[in-house]
């Protein structure tokens, strides 16, 4: 049995396909096949149920498994730990996040600084990025919502009011603050179950006892305002959006309710080493929303992010 083996055997496990497994891997398929085909003979044991082409994991593969994930993780944070010890200026940072726009601005003064770390990101919803940080796949995540997990730790970047944005000419323009028992029937621009805005807007209308009427469920941060404008529908847009230029004409409104907030956190697994990088972007991405606070309206950017998939 040796690391290689190990590694083949994980990846084919959670992709429970012999084919995808080799080409992730960039080896032949019957090379994979042998290497398992010897590692199954040295335990004794089947680790996988085989119907024809297709690969269940079993029994035998899930308890193996957990202990395989365990001990290359063990490994792999090692070396890093080898590497962050001996003062390399280098290293791999994997950040998953609601929106990639609530992290660009702190990209913007951490790349520079660092270029010999490796920046890499990804989207994905709550439960998504759980499992991106249970599996190991990213260090850190940057989320609108709180992730379940004893060994999950996080610390709060923001916490900002969350406003309706609707188009000028609309019946609730001139109000300047609304109730969500006005909201009863208007058509709402959201994104997809899974991300804050969309957990928000369930949750207050819910709790007021309306139905939430949607027109649209989108990905692109860039149309919301766009499809706002033209009057398809109205949206909740943390406050922060309020600073982007966005160049139309459409209406901020407060919103009565004191649950319509937004809070932006920064996550990490507490039970695995977190590298050097890892750290410091860490660091850096809670500096970043500290002095953007300290700041006051007056002198900050546009806003370093605003929202999920749809409101960016």
């Amino acid at each position: 049995m040796d690391l290689l083996a190990l590694r083949y055997f994980q990846t084919v496990a959670r992709l429970e396909h012999v084919g995808r497994a080799a080409e992730k891997l960039r080896v032949a398929q019957p090379s994979l096949s042998r290497t398992l085909a010897r590692l199954e003979a040295d335990l004794g044991v089947p680790l996988f149920d085989r119907h024809g082409r297709r690969i269940r994991l079993n029994r035998f593969g899930a308890a193996f498994l957990r202990r395989v994930d365990r001990v290359l993780a063990e490994l792999d944070d090692a070396r890093q730990e080898l590497d962050d010890a001996a003062g390399l200026e280098r290293g791999v940072v994997t950040v998953a996040a609601e929106s990639l726009l609530a992290i660009t601005e702190p990209l913007r003064g951490f790349v520079p600084d660092h270029p010999l770390v490796d920046v890499r990101l990804s989207q994905a919803s709550a439960t998504g990025m759980v499992e991106k940080l249970l599996s190991g796949d990213v260090d850190l995540c940057v989320t609108s919502q709180p992730l379940p997990g004893n060994d999950i730790r996080s610390r709060v970047l923001l916490d900002e009011r969350v406003m309706l944005c609707v188009p000028s000419g609309h019946r609730l323009a001139g109000k300047g603050r609304v109730e969500l028992a006005d909201l009863e029937g208007e058509p709402f621009l959201t994104t997809r179950p899974g991300y804050w805005q969309r957990s928000l807007a369930d949750h207050l209308f819910a709790k007021a006892g309306l139905d939430l009427h949607i027109v649209c469920e989108g990905d692109e941060a860039g149309a919301l305002f766009q499809l706002i404008d033209s009057g398809l529908g109205i949206a909740f847009v943390p406050s922060l959006g309020q600073r982007a230029d966005i160049g139309m004409s459409v209406v901020w409104l407060e919103v009565d309710d004191p649950e319509c907030r937004r809070v932006l956190s920064v996550a990490w697994r507490e039970d695995t080493y977190l590298s050097a990088a890892a750290q410091r972007f860490r660091d850096h991405i809670v500096e970043h929303f500290r002095t953007y606070a300290e700041a006051g309206p007056r002198s900050r950017r546009p806003g370093p992010g605003f929202g999920g998939t749809t409101t960016g």
